[in-house]
């Protein structure tokens, strides 16, 4: 008689947002369909998970994060020779601090289609500092009174590439990252595809500015278009940074933290210069939000 699989032990870390997983390999998961159907349902319900001592290959790190979808490139951030998709975030001894991951934000909101939710690894940690928060975008929605929620129902936002990253490029490189990446428009409250919940999707790093707010129930005189529309946008973006919809990673050396980029935003806590921190994600393309 084959001895029952066991499950995947973990212990929530907050009351709605995230959870560390405990005793297993994820190079294991990789190759495992049941293990991994029962890691991709924890996820779905916590939103981030956390395993410590992920000792596992880049190849198994790819493989793990091609189970969700196909991965995806970056832009900006260059990717592992070997292996495209795999984004190297090192900050080191070459390298300037870059204030682009310092706000809260959800990875490539700009894109058309924004990622499904990524596979982070920690090769090597600063002694101290270089924490994560992630956000639960569901509980922010929740959070938020009736009659905001009614007032944005149906309002579309625009997110932009350019605005983030592009802002720091000469102006000629900066139109040129905008016109391979034009600005994509998208609900500012959005539906997860597969749990069917409420999110809340805007955010401080690509989100500019609503597109449908000028109607007559918003707009009387052109006063509360401007400021009145960038009011209500920067107190949902400030919904991000409420700490009773957060959970806070310390990393270590061969950490892992994969999170569902559909309902969570995040902050790369950037205290440790000039220590270094060097990082690799595995992206996984997502699909468009309605």
């Amino acid at each position: 008689m084959t001895a029952p699989r066991p499950s995947i032990k973990s212990e929530p870390l907050t009351c709605t947002i995230g959870a560390e997983v405990f005793g297993v390999n994820l190079g294991h998961v990789a190759r495992d369909e049941a293990l991994f159907a029962e890691m991709k349902a924890l996820l779905l319900e916590r939103k981030v998970l956390f395993f410590r001592d992920q000792d596992i290959t880049r190849a198994e790190h790819v493989a793990l994060a091609e189970r969700f979808g196909a991965l995806e490139d970056h832009p900006i951030v260059g990717s592992d020779p070997q292996y495209p998709g795999l984004v190297r975030i090192y900050k080191d001894e070459n390298s300037q601090p870059e204030h682009y991951e310092n706000i809260f934000h959800s990875d490539g909101s700009w894109r058309e289609s924004p990622p499904m939710g990524a596979v982070l690894r920690c090769i090597d940690p600063p002694p101290l500092g270089g924490d994560t928060v992630w956000v639960d975008m569901v509980a922010a929605y929740a959070d938020l009174p009736t009659h905001v929620k009614a007032q944005i129902d149906g309002l579309r936002a625009r997110h932009s590439i350019e605005a983030a990253f592009g802002a720091a490029l000469p102006m000629q490189k900066r139109h040129e990252l905008k016109q391979r990446y034009p600005d994509a428009e998208h609900p500012v409250v959005r539906t997860h595809p597969e749990t069917g919940e409420t999110i809340l999707f805007v955010n401080g790093g690509f989100t500019t500015h609503f597109v449908n707010y000028h109607t007559p129930n918003n707009v009387r005189h052109g006063v509360d278009f401007a400021p009145g529309a960038n009011d209500l946008l920067n107190l949902l973006i400030r919904q991000a940074t409420i700490p009773d919809h957060q959970v806070r990673w310390r990393w270590s050396k061969n950490s892992v933290a994969i999170w569902d980029n559909r309902s969570t935003q995040h902050y790369a806590v950037q205290d440790y210069w000039p220590a270094v921190r060097r990082m690799e994600r595995a992206g996984i393309r997502g699909d468009r939000p309605f």
